[in-house]
């Protein structure tokens, strides 16, 4: 099987990932924070389908976790936050070009709302806390970002970071930002539907897949057990 080489950066997460599943701390590099819903969220009045741009480390978790939203139609890794000119993998992992590895989620706002998203989001996808930085990877392009389609999304992000910092939930503050969404650029090919195609990756297994463990468990009304492919 062909696998593109990767940045040093990811490299080194390679590498530590491999560090912690070799000394058996595997379970311990995803932890599930149980979060009230938001008070405020979006209403389902509108468009059939509706998009939501989140960003929390590497994508590959990211977009895994939210294939398997009941609701979800499509989510795709891809970059926000920078321009179109610098929207590919070796240039966003140098960390100077403004993006965020990103899931773009295309959801039916009647069976799912903005909401409920991001409390999944803020749950099981990431660790909000970390600053620049998702587990073994450190760097602007893993911040902890919402970037707003609209202006009620904004609100309800908004809202939602304001309630959980008054929550107690988490041992600090989030890192997380919110930010205009300036476009959405999907990633190259082979960072579509990653944990799929590479389940043994040691990356994915250690980081990836207790995410997706972590949404079935913690939010199973909502959990789906196949996943929506970007190459089905």
């Amino acid at each position: 099987m062909f696998l593109r080489p990767f940045s040093r950066a990811r490299q080194a997460a390679l590498a530590a990932a491999g560090t912690l599943f070799a000394f058996g701390t595997a379970s311990a590099a995803e932890t599930a924070f149980i979060i009230p819903p938001p008070a405020l969220d979006a209403s389902a009045a509108g468009a059939a389908q509706e998009k939501a741009v989140i960003a929390g480390g590497c994508f590959w978790g990211v977009q895994a976790v939210f294939q398997h939203v009941k609701g979800v139609t499509s989510a795709v890794s891809g970059y926000a936050g920078g321009q179109a000119a610098t929207a590919d993998y070796n240039t966003v992992s140098g960390g100077r070009s403004g993006h965020a590895e990103s899931v773009e989620i295309t959801y039916d706002p009647k069976q799912v709302s903005y909401g409920q998203l991001l409390q999944i989001y803020f749950s099981v996808a990431h660790d909000p806390t970390q600053l620049n930085r998702q587990g073994p990877d450190s760097g602007t392009q893993y911040r902890s970002t919402v970037f707003p389609a609209n202006d009620d999304q904004r609100k309800v992000a908004e809202a939602y970071i304001a309630q959980l910092n008054k929550s107690g939930v988490y041992p600090k503050a989030l890192a997380t930002t919110v930010e205009p969404l300036k476009a959405f650029y999907p990633a190259e090919g082979y960072h579509q539907d990653y944990l799929v195609r590479h389940p043994y990756s040691m990356y994915i297994m250690v980081n990836d897949v207790p995410k997706v463990e972590n949404l079935a468990k913690t939010f199973p009304a909502a959990y789906r057990d196949k996943p929506v492919l970007v190459n089905p």
